[in-house]
């Protein structure tokens, strides 16, 4: 796996944490 590609799986799934945060708990943001 190349360094881009693990930079980019990172990103995405920081991402879709974040993502699922906000949906979780709206009022934190």
């Amino acid at each position: 796996m190349t360094l881009s590609l693990t930079l980019a799986g990172l990103t995405a799934g920081a991402l879709l944490v974040y993502l699922l945060a906000v949906l979780i708990r709206p009022e934190r943001f």
